[in-house]
């Protein structure tokens, strides 16, 4: 959820840039910074966490007169958040900004480093500027040199690179990351990841394509194809709404970060997946010595995401694993043994309940571990150890993005323990790591879907509650969904876990009670449907989600066949998430706003 700006022109060039980098901040990142190439010299600065550090940094220089700049904010992947880390990366007279995964840097960098190159990051994209100015050697301009590069890398990027030798220039490419240029009557140019870094200083603007390629100078703008062939630019007037750019077209911000959540996923499993073991080099392995057993605490989303992990732990890892809620842990005198592990949840770091149950868990001696979003947070400057789900910044009221990224944390972890206490085979673990790189693909969200869930969603409006049931770990998704639901829409709605339905809750079935039913081909179908056609027996409302057909079912959503019932899991969350959201529009909610700040809203 990197960002990326640029600016070509007479005007105030570090204001445009920090202003830029303001407006992408909602993107999440925890470190910032420019480079201004100005009268043939660079200035380059740089600073860890909020942009006001940035700003400090750069209290003194001044910008006045024709100049080039980039400037980019930062969500840590290869490489931990420092100023060394953070862009633009410098190479003997080049700098480049660069969002997205070059996949083949590691044997990029190993040819490189053979060669005398000396690297100052951990980063993938140090290796762009240093393989252009490699081939800047025997290209006969730069752009030929630029284009080499290009070719020659591998994955999703987006990447701007200014250098001495064309000082009015700066080179762009794009695949697979978001970037536009937009223009004004003034003859500036203007690169970002978004509309809303260019609204007020863009008239039109062009969105690339994956493949697009160039440069742009004080009278060019030239772009071409994959193919190399050039093409027109294809301007359109700019939105002139901020927030409505901010939210990429979408009609909620919790929309958009249901549709972000196949990114997010690519960006938590960047660099820790290796071909039969899982990666975190932010663990020692020393943190798992003597654990015996594992304690997860966190509060709302978050302790349903424990949840989860539970059974994946006692699963995979073959270690005992508890959950507490943290609001009810930290009132209670819990008996503490140091061989457990204490491992708390928290999308912000800063859940006041959460906290404090750390706090009691290393005052007893545990060795603790968080989950967590924002790095330098509170959480994170406590715990002994912490692993970043990646998830950027959420703006919608219902968390998404930060359950689906720690559920993929705890996947990865449960594989990661397994290994250090052999409690899997090689060729299991190898199959679950195969399992997780289609984790991206399988959240990705079918339109034809959303289309019918929208028009489901209109049959589910008026009746006195819902029941989300599901088995295993499918249980902790019906709780996920049935707070979605609540959350925003202010329905009644209830998680169960679909066996618990005989004792007692079935006495509610009838029509007006509406069952969202989670049934999975690959783990407890036959229970499941059995639990389901007991309800259906009493009139229940049934709603099913499954890649099987259902026939008792008065709504039926199915989703795509999967190997295992973890990719089912993640389908399935997409589902509930889109039909909580879709039932909550038609009610005219706003679903991006808390139920005391929200009005009515009419969404066509």
């Amino acid at each position: 959820m990197c960002g990326i700006v640029g600016y070509l022109g007479k005007d105030n060039t570090k204001e445009i840039l920090l202003n830029g980098l303001k407006e992408l901040e909602y993107r999440g990142y925890d470190s910032a910074g420019i480079a201004v190439l100005q009268d043939g010299e660079f200035s380059n600065y740089k600073a860890v966490g909020k942009l006001v550090n940035l700003e400090e940094k750069t209290k003194d220089f001044i910008t006045d007169k024709f100049a080039v700049g980039i400037g980019h904010t930062r969500w840590a992947t290869h490489g931990k958040p420092t100023e060394i880390n953070a862009h633009p990366h410098l190479g003997e007279s080049s700098y480049v900004v660069h969002n997205g995964i070059i996949e083949n840097y590691s044997e990029l960098k190993k040819e490189l480093v053979q060669s005398g190159v000396n690297f100052l990051s951990q980063t993938d994209t140090e290796v762009i500027v240093h393989q252009f100015e490699k081939n800047l050697q025997t290209a006969s301009n730069e752009f030929e040199a630029f284009s080499k590069t290009i070719s020659e890398l591998e994955g999703a990027y987006a990447t701007l690179i200014v250098t001495k030798s064309r000082p009015d220039t700066i080179f762009f490419a794009k695949h697979g990351s978001p970037m536009l240029v937009g223009i004004n009557d003034k003859n500036e140019k203007f690169f970002a990841s978004s509309d809303s870094p260019l609204i007020g200083l863009a008239r039109e603007v062009n969105y690339f394509e994956d493949g697009d390629y160039g440069y742009v100078s004080k009278d060019d703008i030239k772009i071409y194809d994959m193919d190399g062939k050039e093409k027109k630019p294809n301007f359109t007037t700019l939105n002139s709404d901020k927030l409505s750019a901010q939210k990429d077209g979408y009609r909620f911000f919790m929309e958009k970060e249901i549709y972000e959540q196949s990114d997010v996923i690519a960006d938590t499993l960047l660099g820790r997946l290796n071909d039969d073991e899982i990666i975190f080099e932010e663990l020692d392995q020393n943190l798992f010595d003597g654990i015996e057993e594992i304690k997860l605490c966190a509060c709302g989303t978050s302790y349903h995401a424990a949840l989860t992990a539970s059974y994946m732990f006692e699963r995979y890892s073959k270690i005992r694993c508890s959950v507490e809620i943290a609001s009810e842990f930290r009132y209670r005198q819990p008996i503490m043994n140091q061989n457990t592990l204490f491992v708390v949840i928290s999308q912000s770091g800063e859940t006041a309940d959460t906290l404090e149950t750390l706090k009691m868990a290393k005052k007893a001696g545990l060795k603790t571990l968080v989950i967590c979003n924002v790095d330098n947070s509170s959480m994170v400057r406590e715990a002994n150890a912490s692993i970043l789900t990646r998830a950027g910044i959420e703006k919608g009221v219902a968390s998404t993005k930060a359950f689906a990224t720690q559920v993929t944390v705890f996947w990865m972890l449960s594989l990661y323990i397994a290994k250090l206490k052999n409690s899997m085979s090689a060729n299991e673990i190898k199959h679950q790591i195969d399992l997780l790189r289609e984790v991206p693909s399988s959240v990705k969200v079918n339109d034809e879907m959303h289309e019918r869930i929208k028009r489901l969603s209109k049959r589910y409006l008026h009746g006195h509650g819902f029941f989300f049931i599901g088995r295993d770990i499918f249980y902790p998704l019906a709780l996920e969904g049935a707070l979605k639901l609540k959350e925003i829409s202010y329905l009644h709605a209830e998680g169960y876990p679909s066996g618990e339905m005989k004792h007692g809750p079935i006495a509610l079935a009838d029509p007006e009670l509406f069952t969202i039913a989670l049934l999975p081909e690959h783990l407890l179908y036959e229970k499941s449907k059995s639990n389901v056609e007991e309800l259906s027996a009493r009139d229940s409302t049934i709603c099913a989600i499954s890649s099987k057909e259902f026939d008792k079912a008065d709504d039926f959503i199915q989703i795509n066949k999967c190997k295992d019932y973890m990719l089912e899991f993640f389908e399935m969350m997409i589902v509930v998430q889109i039909l909580s959201l879709e039932i909550s529009i038609r009610l005219g909610n706003d679903v991006d706003m808390p139920r005391n700040l929200a009005k009515s809203v009419t969404v066509e």
